[in-house]
């Protein structure tokens, strides 16, 4: 039986023809490429990738299936599946099915034997792209006509497609014997998390650290958070333009500098959103497992996981009391900061990253030393954290 045609169509005209190895229809989303080697399905079940169709750039793709033991969030949340060539045969005991019959299953197109390298390259030119995936619409100026008609990222507030409407307890550190490896509890802390799109690995990594964990949805009211007397906040990843999320960002208000809160990703925007700061859009983002960054106080480079397409204006965060700790060795742009006077701290970077690099993994021990001294920590401190957390792995 021959192969499903699928099509990938851009703005500026160009569209790709493939083979289906999702499920059948239509979407539309932001076009962007990922240059992870492996964590298909985590990248899969991020919820940062709402609204986005994802190129993957290594060339082959489903090697070693699916389990449910890896996934990041309830189900997959990208728009679409991008890949140059699917394994058909998978090599892991640990896998329960097929990424094929996982993505038909969850309802997203995936579209294979296509230049992977020509659609990256074309990103990185003229910068991410608004783009259309179909098995079912194969005129390409008619699917071309449907990417250009989507409304983007810019100005739309993508988390109220992810975020909870309810709040829960969390309590689950690392349960998988193939986990990174657990360390010392610090203490034990009452932790509100504020979910915009949170990854479980966050919450797993919260409970590692001695923390009690509460999830409360980013529409939550201040006076809410602050009733449960919590020992710290941590505000989580997500989707799209960070400013777009106005009722995020007065949370937030009403929490700096009465409770120590940490950041990640969306998170590390919106603390600086609500500090004042400004942010804007990358060209293209930064979304792989391969991102060094850099410590300013020690020189010394991390390598990290990156899932973002917008970035903090540096000036903007500096006026209003912002310091910057880290930043990207690719393009300069900002990666962590602390603050001058209040107990707040946030990186851009995901330290919780798995599959990936555990270079940043100190950073939720930094949590734990911001929550016990009520001080934000220096990058100097934050470089002291991380090789006390060596340390501990070594001795």
């Amino acid at each position: 039986m021959p192969a499903k045609v699928c099509k990938l169509a851009l703005e500026d005209g160009t569209v790709f023809t493939g083979q289906s190895f999702g499920a059948d229809g239509t979407r539309e989303g932001e076009v962007c490429f990922n240059t992870s080697m492996a964590g298909y399905q985590e990248i899969l079940t991020d919820p940062s990738y709402a609204g986005q169709i994802v190129t993957m750039t290594y060339p082959q793709i489903g090697n070693y299936g699916v389990t449910e033991e890896d996934v990041e969030s309830d189900s997959p949340k990208v728009e679409g599946f991008v890949i140059k060539e699917l394994a058909r045969r998978r090599s892991n005991f640990r896998a329960t099915g097929a990424l094929e019959d996982y993505l038909c299953c969850h309802g997203i197109p995936g579209i294979e034997g296509v230049d992977t390298r020509a659609i990256t390259r074309r990103l990185r030119i003229q910068g991410a792209m608004k783009g259309a995936i179909s098995t079912e619409i194969l005129d390409d100026a008619e699917l071309v006509s449907r990417a250009r008609g989507w409304v983007g990222l810019v100005g739309e507030d993508m988390v109220k497609v992810v975020a909870p409407t309810r709040e829960f307890a969390w309590d689950r550190g690392f349960e998988s014997e193939f986990a990174m490896a657990g360390r010392l509890k610090r203490g034990t802390f009452d932790v509100v998390a504020i979910d915009c799109g949170m990854k479980h690995n966050i919450l797993r990594n919260l409970v590692e650290i001695g923390c009690r964990v509460h999830v409360l949805p980013p529409t939550a009211a201040a006076k809410a958070v602050l009733e449960r007397k919590p020992t710290g906040v941590f505000v989580s990843n997500g989707p799209g333009d960070p400013a777009a999320v106005g009722y995020a960002i007065d949370l937030l208000k009403g929490l700096v500098g009465k409770v120590p809160v940490f950041g990640i990703c969306l998170g590390h925007q919106l603390l600086s959103l609500a500090l004042g700061a400004t942010t804007y859009k990358l060209k293209f983002g930064h979304r792989g497992g391969n991102q060094p960054v850099i410590n300013l106080a020690t020189r010394r480079v991390e390598i990290t996981a990156q899932n973002h397409g917008f970035a903090v204006d540096v000036d903007s965060l500096r006026k209003v009391g912002g310091v910057p700790t880290h930043e990207n060795l690719n393009d300069q742009t900002l990666e962590g900061f602390s603050h001058r006077d209040l107990p707040i701290f946030s990186v851009q970077y995901h330290p919780e990253a798995s599959p990936g690099p555990h270079d940043a993994t100190y950073l939720f021990d930094c949590f734990a030393d911001m929550m016990l001294t009520g001080q934000a920590p220096t990058a100097r401190q934050m470089a002291d954290a991380q090789a006390r957390l060596e340390g501990q792995k070594t001795g």
